[in-house]
């Protein structure tokens, strides 16, 4: 402890809090443009899964596929798989867009089943009525079927995004500066262990507990116009037994 009260006015300079700083943001930039890109291809992927018909078939079997696999396969073993096979093709290629590519292909395959368990989530009759009014199936899924989907996809999937803040800090296996990297480095300088990396803990929170309260703020918001409209119904209907209210006599 007294190692630990030496070092901590030397730690907490402004050039060592400008490169956690620096690399916290660079570690949100890779969470939110990793699970982003990973988001919208989860969508397509479950768009092509529920294609109808028997000549998509093997499209459908492909896209299974790729969400069992990877949903299989540790994160740290994605990084390398993609970044030996990247650098095969582009040696040049930046270390971060690896660390984003590998985010994105492991989003994908989480996201997806989160994604197709909001849009069945809505009424089928809703979408044989869209059909019978002539909408097509991409017109039918973006104005009836995803409105209706998004209290049921977005709580989960920023629950997603939150933990893969943590799950980004393997990407410093292969040198991308992020929050772990750079702890690595402060370690390595003379610094103790348990001041750097108790620092670099309490960031993590600080990064990840607001995106906790914005899903559950969002679960809630989102979930309301449901409560409130099956309480209307309730109160139509004279409370929770359908029967007219009792007045008491003074």
């Amino acid at each position: 402890m007294e190692r630990i009260l030496a070092a901590a006015p030397d730690f907490f300079s402004a050039n060592n809090l400008a490169f956690l700083a620096q690399s916290a943001g660079l570690t949100l930039g890779m969470t939110f443009v990793g699970c982003g890109m990973g988001f919208g291809l989860a969508f397509l992927l479950v768009f092509l899964r529920q294609t109808p018909g028997p000549w998509a078939l093997p499209l459908r079997l492909l896209c299974v596929l790729y969400v069992e696999v990877f949903r299989r396969i540790p994160f740290l073993v994605v990084i390398y798989l993609v970044l030996f096979f990247i650098q095969a093709i582009s040696p040049d290629a930046s270390l971060f867009a690896i660390a984003v590519i590998a985010i994105g292909l492991y989003a994908v395959a989480y996201t997806a089943d989160i994604i197709r368990g909001g849009l069945e989530s809505v009424p089928p009759a809703q979408v044989e009525a869209a059909r019978c009014m002539n909408l097509s199936r991409w017109q039918t899924t973006t104005r009836i079927v995803l409105p209706q989907a998004w209290p049921v996809i977005l709580p989960p999937a920023i629950a997603f995004a939150v933990s893969f803040i943590k799950d980004t800090a393997l990407v410093s296996q292969i040198g991308v500066f992020e929050l772990t990297f750079r702890a690595r480095e402060l370690n390595n300088e003379g610094y103790p262990a348990l001041l750097v990396y108790g620092t670099v803990a309490f960031i993590y929170f600080l990064l990840s507990f607001p995106l906790s309260l914005l899903g559950q703020h969002l679960e809630k918001r989102l979930a309301t116009p449901r409560g409130h409209r099956r309480a209307r119904a309730l109160r139509r209907a004279g409370g929770p037994q359908g029967r007219e209210p009792v007045h008491r006599q003074g």
